[in-house]
């Protein structure tokens, strides 16, 4: 019998089956959960690293990101990677012309575009899956994936293809472990977020711009990036706001655009154009709003940033996602009572959720059912091997559902086991733990299935081992890695 069908039928026992019967030394279950949830797993190299300094001087580390060297090789990967680095101006010139090269049908300018145009996405994927995969700042990273996923944009978005990776790299990164009005400033000023949700085309009713065509017929108000602000980025849909609010929002915000063709400078991009900008009163979130042009739009963002209603729905989505799919209100509310008092410290946020009991305790480990980017990185991380060719990892989670900076909507990419959890994905997933665990293509070399039992330790059930053990040896570290057990996190 194959891996696929020796694992497929583990599978068919049911959901009971995606739970541990076994109770793990409580100091090694504890570092393996906590490199599960606030890393993208275990690697060997990590694991051994947490086991000498302990969990909670870990965490700790992992909260100052900058005081962790960068290993100069993943350094010099990451700065031959020009479409990763580009300033964002540099970037929309690069597509702007190979699109005038295309429409210009000179001989080969379309494929010449399409080869280029998938380049620079692939190494611009492939900057986030290497800091990923390698990166000793497994927090930072962990925090990026989901920071991006509550500010999503979509790559294939017209000039967010050439802007995502600035978008990333200066308005999510920096501030991760910041302070959440800086993020929520960062993100509504980036022309990334000024283009997905058309924040940049709303002005003033009545406004003419100064040349016709296209763009005068998309003059008006534009409510999509006010009601994603409130309804996703801060209040959420319950946080007691109205369509009348959505609407002032709106007016409050007109103005706020970019220019493609002038990028130069301090904002990258970024301008207020007070001709765009509605001058009238606003009553909004029962305030009266007089005529003050930017200053509106901060005002704002400061208010948001500071309302209870924010904290909360911040506090329960990072629960969630690092907790429990259905996490405890007690510590979502330690959480808001954290953010009111730092007026919003994500690292003094951070470290009450990974601090806690809940967070902590034996019955929070493998509880979570990984998304496709965890499982991915989280296979290769704990095989050890090196990739020497990231396109396969990125095929595999298109393949999945889940490509990089893919997601359509404004809400983000699911972290929920509802999301993820399908007999067609896990298919996939048992795929490529074949394909890994054997050492096929860009895989280096077959991983040892001892060592990765090593490494995955209290994480693999009795069960699993029962099985891996009656196994053929070559068919052992695609059991694992192909397993209920290592599904969860």
């Amino acid at each position: 019998m194959s891996i696929r069908h020796l694992v497929v039928a583990a599978l068919a026992a049911g959901a009971a089956a995606l739970a541990l019967a076994q109770t793990p030394p409580p100091a090694q279950a504890q570092a393996a959960h906590v490199l599960n949830r606030i890393a993208f797993g275990p690697s060997p190299a990590d694991l051994a690293h947490v086991n000498a300094v302990g969990v909670r001087a870990y965490i700790e580390e992992q909260l100052d990101p900058q005081r962790i060297p960068m290993p100069s090789a993943l350094g010099a990967q990451l700065a031959a990677l020009d479409a990763a680095n580009l300033a964002p101006g540099a970037a929309v010139q690069a597509y702007q012309e190979m699109r005038r090269a295309a429409r210009a049908d000179k001989e080969g300018a379309k494929d010449e575009r399409r080869m280029a145009a998938r380049q620079a996405a692939y190494e611009v994927e492939s900057a986030r899956l290497l800091r990923a995969l390698y990166s000793p700042r497994q927090l930072e990273e962990v925090l990026t994936d989901f920071w991006f996923n509550h500010f999503n944009v979509f790559i294939n978005k017209g000039l967010d293809r050439a802007l995502v990776a600035s978008y990333e790299r200066d308005a999510i990164r920096p501030y991760v472990l910041g302070n959440f009005r800086d993020m929520l400033g960062a993100t509504a000023k980036h022309p990334a977020m000024l283009f997905y949700l058309d924040n940049h085309l709303s002005t003033a009713p009545g406004f003419v711009p100064r040349r016709g065509g296209a763009q005068a017929n998309r003059a008006g108000l534009n409510e999509n990036y006010a009601r994603e602000l409130m309804e996703l980025h801060t209040l959420g849909v319950d946080g007691g706001y109205t369509q009348r609010d959505v609407t002032e929002l709106a007016r409050m915000l007109t103005g706020w655009t970019f220019t493609p063709r002038d990028m130069s400078g301090p904002n990258d991009g970024f301008r207020f154009d007070p001709r765009r900008h509605d001058h009238g009163v606003k009553h909004w979130l029962g305030r009266e709003i007089k005529d003050a042009g930017v200053a509106e739009g901060e005002y704002a963002l400061d208010v948001l940033a500071l309302q209870p209603a924010t904290a909360r729905h911040v506090s329960y989505q990072l629960a969630q996602y690092f907790v429990a799919d259905e996490p405890p209100p007690a510590l979502v509310e330690r959480m808001a009572q954290t953010w009111f008092a730092t007026k919003g410290d994500l690292r003094a946020v951070t470290r009450t959720l990974l601090l806690s009991d809940e967070f902590l305790s034996a019955a929070a480990g493998q509880t979570k059912f990984k998304t496709p980017y965890q499982f991915v990185l989280s296979a290769v991380r704990a095989s050890g091997v090196a990739v020497a060719d990231l396109r396969p990892l990125i095929g595999a989670l298109n393949q999945a559902g889940m490509p990089l900076y893919g997601c359509l909507t404004p809400d983000g990419y699911k972290n929920t086991q509802q999301a993820w959890l399908n007999p067609d994905a896990l298919t996939r997933r048992i795929a490529m733990a074949t394909a890994l665990a054997a050492g096929r293509k860009p895989f280096a070399q077959p991983v040892d299935p001892a060592a990765l039992q090593d490494t995955l330790g209290p994480t693999v059930s009795q069960r699993t081992r029962e099985m891996v053990s009656a196994a053929a040896p070559q068919l052992r570290a695609a059991m694992l890695l192909g397993s209920p057990d290592f599904m969860q996190h």
